[in-house]
C-alpha cells in the first residue's frame, strides 16, 4: 500500500530529480534538441547554439555521454573531426522533449534572447 504521510508527500520523485539534475543545467536541452535532428560535428553544434562556449559545450557533451545519451564518434579524416549523435536512450527522450516544447509555447512567455525559429 502506498505511503500517505506528510513526509512522503514532500519528497521529490526520484526519476524527476535525476532528469532535472541533468536537463536542468544550462545548454543541455538545446544540445539534445540539435542532436535529435541528426549527428553533428562539434563545430556545427557550437554554431547551432549561439552563446555557448567551446568549453561549456565540451563539458555538457561529456556529461551527456556519461549519462548514456550521446555517443562521440571520431572521423579519422584528414582532417580529424569529432561527431556526436544520440544513443537509443537519448533518442527515446524526443517525445518528452517535444511535449515540453509544446507546453512552453502555450504557457511560458517568449524570451527575447532565445529568439524564434
Amino acid at each position: 500500500m502506498a505511503e500517505h504521510s506528510e513526509e512522503a508527500c514532500r519528497r521529490v520523485d526520484g526519476g524527476i530529480a535525476r532528469v532535472f539534475e541533468l536537463f536542468g543545467k544550462r545548454w543541455t536541452g538545446p544540445i539534445v534538441s540539435v542532436l535529435m535532428q541528426r549527428a553533428v560535428h562539434f563545430a556545427e553544434l557550437r554554431r547551432a547554439i549561439p552563446g555557448i562556449s567551446e568549453r561549456m559545450l565540451s563539458d555538457r557533451l561529456a556529461e551527456l555521454a556519461a549519462a548514456g545519451l550521446v555517443l562521440r564518434e571520431v572521423d579519422e579524416g584528414p582532417p580529424l573531426r569529432v561527431a556526436y549523435r544520440l544513443t537509443a536512450a537519448g533518442t527515446a527522450m524526443e517525445p518528452a522533449l517535444k511535449e515540453l516544447g509544446r507546453w512552453a509555447d502555450e504557457h511560458l512567455p517568449r524570451d527575447r534572447e532565445a529568439g524564434t525559429c
